[in-house]
């Protein structure tokens, strides 16, 4: 079986990086620091779909990434989270959380319209330099 994005991640997000594991995807909304992390697995809908090596270089690649989150915005605190509600293929959110977003303290889902980065490629390029300081 072929690996493939689901489209509605495809249109929100733009790729930054792959992992030996996943891809790592910026979600295009400037109003929060947003990464999500894809294993590059063919039909994954659940994190226990993934094999016992493949949730260990998950794990690591979370790591990485939340590190990445922490360099680039500095955030007041670090949101985890993988629902699939309306995407069922599984992937995983990593959201930097500011006292001042306009969803504190509540959750980021549902809150307000996103507002797409003016130039999204200029994230992409920072977050690509930044993952060379990991």
């Amino acid at each position: 079986m072929t690996f493939f994005l689901h489209p509605r991640l495809e249109a929100d997000s733009l790729w930054v990086h792959s992992f030996g594991l996943c891809q790592l995807r910026l979600l295009n909304d400037q109003r929060f620091p947003w990464l999500i992390l894809v294993p590059q697995v063919a039909e994954v809908i659940e994190w226990t779909d993934l094999e016992a090596e493949e949730q260990s270089h998950f794990l690591a690649e979370l790591n990485w990434t939340c590190d990445l989150l922490e360099i680039w915005v500095h955030p007041f605190k670090t949101n985890l989270g993988a629902l699939g509600n309306l995407v069922p293929q599984f992937h995983f959110h990593v959201i930097g959380r500011f006292r001042e977003d306009e969803a504190w303290p509540g959750p980021v889902w549902g809150c307000g319209t996103r507002l797409p980065y003016p130039d999204p490629q200029e994230q992409v390029e920072t977050l690509r330099n930044l993952l060379l300081t990991l």
